[in-house]
């Protein structure tokens, strides 16, 4: 390549920041970009201070803290993550020296340039490639590209450039959905009386039962509950009058709001009805209704690097990128106090640096009063629980964004008397992040109290994760006018979420602040949760170090204190709700 020999020629040398192996599985190159032909890029660039926007969440999020509750606004936070002038400055000459304007915003340089100009920018060859039965066309992407050794500590990455996009997944993180027959006639269902049923399934009155949820706050627009829907998956109106009927009367004839968001759309067609935009939806509404609803609906998907669970793309990320960019632009008061989020994929299959930018994202939003809530994953320890370092080695795997220690994960259990943790609840310790401070010691103590188990197998000095569960197994949803049983922590994700909005809703009676990132209060409360110790997350099944185990599968067992299955265990409203807005009553 020309600009090579031109770099080589002049003693300059190139640090390749991102690349692949081969053309993805499943994808063929069918044609090579012409010169002339536009592409579109965006680089991330790196923090001035790059600690300081970890500071500043732990110190209007620790309940101790004097300053605790005092979110940042949008300009402080901009300010946190702000690049140095010197960065700034070089990466906007390195484009004009090669013919290009970029703009920037904060931390963040996007521009539009011909894939001459790139090519020769990033040393690299855009092409159009295409997936196998993808009839939106050809993609332009490459699968390797570098920057010049004096700007590789100015840039955290650039995208798209080796991501291939638009490709089809599991949806979510459901584990296994049970249709039953045609429910009894809704409009038969009297007040406060039966409802329709599916075999062994949980209900809206069980789950508030089993956790003493029984706060009943005022709508106000000032305390919004939001999940994310991502991968074409559309709420459905009738759906979620139907369940309101079923099992919410006096939600009856309340509606929510829907947000597109980077093309997404809300198709209301039968086929395209979403199980998990459904299951969230209704499980919000069962615990935190009357408060207000909205649905983001995001389109497009993101960058994937392939693994033995996700071996191409068969299997998608989503775009959390575009969304947290388009959250971080709107107002504090746009914003919703609580954000649900039920899909996720191994952290290991996401590009570390691509990780560490989200997770960042995700931390400013609860700086600025956002609590953000995760599911954390269907797979135990893990699926395959191969590293895809070449290596093919057994090590388990975490979950992204679940392990971010900037969103609370939620695990999953099942069974009212006693609860025990799910087999599928996924649990374990991040590869990315180290262990935050406010989790310490109560995960040190796990550690001590297991030894060696598994060490070879986890980063001891990960962000442990979940960080809370509760009942994932069998919610009553309704689906296409159907009523079905949905597991999953996709399930324990949105009905958490549900009762954080109860806690923000109690503490703005009262003329207090949202929570914001909630994990602080959570780890430093006493008797807020039961403890989980029957029952276990397995996985791995297959891998020869496991195979004496039961069942072969390396399991994270419940126990006394935190653990990697169940977190601190199921909350006790009551008890958050006393924490969180004292004088506030629970009923």
């Amino acid at each position: 390549m020309l600009w090579s020999v031109l770099l080589l020629a002049a003693g300059a040398s190139a640090h390749v920041k991102s690349s692949l192996p081969s053309v993805p599985s499943g994808w063929k190159k069918v044609r090579a970009a012409s010169a002339d032909e536009s592409v579109s890029l965006k680089i991330a660039l790196p923090a001035h201070q790059p600690d300081a926007l970890e500071t500043a969440i732990l110190r209007v999020s620790d309940p101790n803290h004097h300053e605790y509750g005092m979110h940042l606004s949008s300009e402080e936070v901009r300010s946190l993550v702000a690049p140095s002038d010197e960065t700034t400055d070089a990466v906007t000459s390195w484009l004009n020296r090669n013919g290009i304007k970029g703009k920037v915003d904060n931390d963040w340089v996007s521009f539009t340039t011909s894939v001459a100009k790139a090519n020769n920018l990033l040393n690299t060859t855009f092409d159009w490639y295409q997936q196998d039965g993808d009839k939106t066309g050809p993609k332009l992407r490459t699968l390797q590209y570098s920057v010049p050794d004096e700007l590789d500590a100015h840039v955290d990455m650039i995208q798209p450039t080796t991501r291939f996009g638009k490709l089809a997944a599991k949806a979510s993180t459901i584990f296994e959905i049970f249709d039953e027959p045609e429910p009894k006639n809704i409009a038969n269902v009297k007040v406060g009386g039966d409802h329709p049923t599916c075999t062994g399934c949980i209900y809206p009155d069980e789950i508030r039962s089993l956790y003493n949820i029984k706060y009943k706050p005022s709508a106000s627009d000032k305390n919004t509950i939001a999940f994310a829907s991502y991968l074409e998956q559309y709420s459905n109106y009738d759906d979620f009058t139907s369940f309101a009927k079923a099992f919410i009367p006096d939600a009856a004839d309340r509606n929510y709001t829907v947000k597109l968001v980077e093309g997404g759309l809300h198709d209301q067609s039968p086929d395209k009805i979403g199980v998990e935009a459904n299951l969230d939806l209704q499980y919000i509404l069962a615990i935190s209704n009357p408060i207000p609803i909205r649905e983001y609906s995001i389109g497009g998907r993101g960058p994937l690097v392939p693994t033995a669970n996700q071996p191409g793309p068969e299997i998608s990320n989503e775009p959390y990128l575009d969304f947290f960019q388009y959250l971080l632009s709107l107002k504090n008061s746009e914003l919703p106090a609580t954000l649900s989020t039920s899909y996720g994929e191994e952290e290991q299959s996401v590009p570390r640096e691509y990780a560490l930018k989200v997770c960042s994202m995700i931390g400013q939003l609860g700086a600025r009063g956002v609590s953000v809530i995760f599911s954390s994953g269907d797979s135990g320890p893990g699926d395959a629980c191969i590293r895809n370092d070449g290596t093919n080695s057994t090590y388990f795997e975490p979950t992204f964004p679940g392990a971010c220690p900037w969103v609370t994960s939620v695990g999953g259990t099942y069974q009212t008397g006693p609860e025990k943790a799910v087999d599928f609840s996924s649990g374990g310790f991040s590869m990315y992040h180290k262990r935050p401070v406010y989790q310490e010691r109560v995960v040190k103590k796990y550690l001590d109290k297991i030894g060696d188990t598994y060490s070879d197998f986890f980063d001891e000095q990960g962000r442990g994760f979940p960080d809370v569960s509760a009942q994932a197994s069998r919610y009553a949803v309704y689906v296409d006018g159907r009523l079905v049983g949905v597991s999953g922590t996709s399930a324990s994700a949105p009905m958490f979420a549900g009762l954080v909005a109860l806690l923000n809703a109690a503490r703005k009676s009262h003329g207090l602040p949202s929570l914001g990132f909630i994990n602080p209060l959570l780890y430093a409360s006493k008797g807020a949760f039961t403890d989980i110790v029957d029952g276990a997350g397995s996985g791995c099944r297959g891998r020869p170090e496991f195979a004496g185990d039961v069942g072969g599968t390396a399991k994270w067992n419940a126990t006394e204190g935190w653990d990697p299955v169940t977190g601190l265990g199921t909350p006790k409203f009551d008890k958050l709700l006393a924490l969180a807005a004292p004088g506030v009553k629970n009923a």
